[in-house]
C-alpha cells in the first residue's frame, strides 16, 4: 500500500483567512468569538459566535460564480485554492481522473435556506431564487471544488455532523493508500451561523453564554463556529516524484458507531474508533504525544472523552498533551475536523502545541493535561485529531512527522 502525504493545506477561519494565519492565531492563543454580525440576531438568546470575518466573496468570485455559490462553497473553494497553490498541483491533464474531491458538510449551504424561507414564509414571495437547491445541497462544496479544479476521479460528500470532515480525510486517506487514486482534495465546510440555524441551537440548550472552556471548571456548553478546511493528500511516490514540499503523513484512520443515544456521547464507541485508528497506522499506543481533543467545552462530552482517553491510552494518558482547538475557533460542525487536522498537522511539523484557552482549572472528571491557556513547544512525533459527532459517529485521524 502506498504511504500518503501531506503537501497542502487551505483554510478560512474565524481566526485566520489563511493556514498561515490560523496557525498564527492558534499558537497565540487569540478568540475568534464575538456577537453576530453577519445576520440579524435581535430575537436571539445566543450573545457569542465564531464567525469568519473579513472575508469578501467579491474578492474570490465574479457574479455569475457568486449566483451558484452559498457561502459553504465560498468557504470551501477558496481555501482548496490556497492548498492546491501550496502543493502545486494541476489536475488538468491525465492527474484529475486519479484525483478524488472529497469534502464534508454537516447541514450544506444554511445562508441560502434562511433566505428563501424567509422570503417565503416571511414576506410571502411567490417566487425564490432559481438555483437554491444546487446552492443548499451538502455535496456542493465539493462538486464546486471538483469543477473549478477540473478534478474527475471520485467526488462526494460525507454528512455525518461534526465528524463530516474527518470522515471525509479518512475515506480520502483509504483511496490514496489503496491507490484507487494518486492524489486527493479533502476536508470540510460549514457556513452554520443564521438565525434560524442559532435557534434551533439554542433549543438544544448545549451553548455557552460567554465562551468555550473545553475541559475547564465553570465550563458552559459550546459557541457556534464556521469556515473551512482543505488537505492535500497525495501518495508518497508521486509527491517525491515531483519533489514536492511534504508538510506530514496521514498514517492511520478509525471510525466506529455508539449504536446507543443520539446526542449523549459514549465512551467505548470513542475509545474503539481511537483504537482503530492506532491499530490501522500500526503504532504502539505510546507513540502519540499530542491529541487535537473533539473538546466541545460541553460538560458530558468533555468527561466522555476524558474518559476514553483513560482507557485507549491506560496510564500513558497523564503523558499525553491534549487541547481543544474549538476554545478559539468554536463549533465549526462539519468543518470542525479539518479545521483540527490542519491544527495537528501544525502541531507536529512545528513541534508546537495549540493551547486550551479560557481554562480556569480542573474538573474533576476532567484530569488529563489539556495545555491550559499557553501554547507549548514540544516535539512531537504523532497526533491523533478526535471527531465524536451527534447520531453516536466517531472518527480519528493518525497524523505523523514525516520521515523519509
Amino acid at each position: 500500500m502506498n504511504r500518503v502525504v501531506i503537501t497542502g493545506l487551505g483554510t478560512i477561519s474565524p481566526i485566520g483567512l489563511s493556514t498561515e494565519s490560523y496557525w498564527n492565531a492558534l499558537t497565540a492563543g487569540q478568540s475568534g468569538f464575538g456577537p453576530p454580525t453577519i445576520f440579524a440576531a435581535e430575537r436571539l438568546n445566543t450573545k457569542v459566535v465564531a464567525e469568519v470575518k473579513g472575508f469578501v466573496p467579491e474578492h474570490h468570485f465574479d457574479a455569475r460564480q457568486l449566483g451558484l455559490l452559498d457561502r459553504v462553497s465560498q468557504f470551501a473553494v477558496v481555501a482548496a485554492r490556497e492548498a492546491v497553490g501550496q502543493a502545486g498541483l494541476s489536475f488538468r491533464e491525465e492527474l484529475g481522473e486519479r484525483t478524488a474531491a472529497i469534502v464534508g458538510s454537516g447541514i450544506g449551504g444554511q445562508t441560502t435556506q434562511d433566505d428563501a424561507f424567509k422570503r417565503i414564509y416571511g414576506e410571502n414571495a411567490v417566487r425564490v431564487h432559481p438555483l437554491i437547491i444546487p446552492r443548499t445541497m451538502p455535496n456542493a462544496p465539493a462538486s464546486q471544488i471538483s469543477m473549478h479544479f477540473g478534478i474527475k476521479g471520485p467526488t462526494y460528500a460525507v454528512s455525518t455532523a461534526c465528524a463530516s470532515a474527518t470522515h471525509s480525510i479518512g475515506q480520502a486517506f483509504h483511496l490514496v493508500r489503496a491507490g484507487a487514486v494518486t492524489s486527493a482534495v479533502t476536508g470540510g465546510a460549514e457556513a452554520q451561523l443564521t438565525h434560524g440555524t442559532v435557534k434551533a441551537w439554542e433549543a438544544m440548550r448545549i451553548l455557552a453564554p460567554d465562551t468555550c472552556r473545553p475541559f475547564s471548571r465553570e465550563r458552559k456548553g459550546m459557541v457556534l463556529g464556521e469556515g473551512a478546511a482543505i488537505l492535500v493528500l497525495e501518495s508518497l511516490d508521486h509527491a517525491a516524484a515531483r519533489g514536492a514540499d511534504i508538510l506530514g503523513e496521514v498514517v492511520g484512520f478509525g471510525m466506529s458507531a455508539d449504536a446507543g443515544d443520539l446526542t449523549a456521547p459514549d465512551p467505548s464507541g470513542m475509545v474503539r474508533a481511537m483504537t482503530a485508528a492506532l491499530a490501522d497506522a500500526a503504532l504502539p499506543y505510546d507513540a502519540v504525544d499530542y491529541v487535537n481533543a473533539h473538546g466541545t467545552g460541553t460538560t458530558a462530552n468533555d468527561i466522555a472523552e476524558t474518559s476514553a482517553l483513560y482507557k485507549t491510552f491506560g496510564t500513558h494518558a497523564a503523558r499525553l498533551a491534549i487541547s481543544s482547538t474549538k476554545s478559539m475557533v468554536g463549533h465549526a460542525l462539519g468543518a470542525a475536523g479539518a479545521l483540527e487536522a490542519i491544527a495537528a498537522v501544525m502541531a507536529v511539523r512545528e513541534a508546537t502545541i495549540p493551547p486550551t484557552m479560557n481554562y480556569l482549572g480542573p474538573d474533576p472528571a476532567c484530569d488529563l493535561d489539556y495545555v491550559p491557556n499557553e501554547a507549548r513547544r514540544r516535539p512531537l512525533h504523532a497526533a491523533l485529531s478526535n471527531s465524536f459527532a451527534f447520531g453516536g459517529l466517531n472518527a480519528v485521524l493518525m497524523f505523523r512527522r514525516f520521515d523519509a
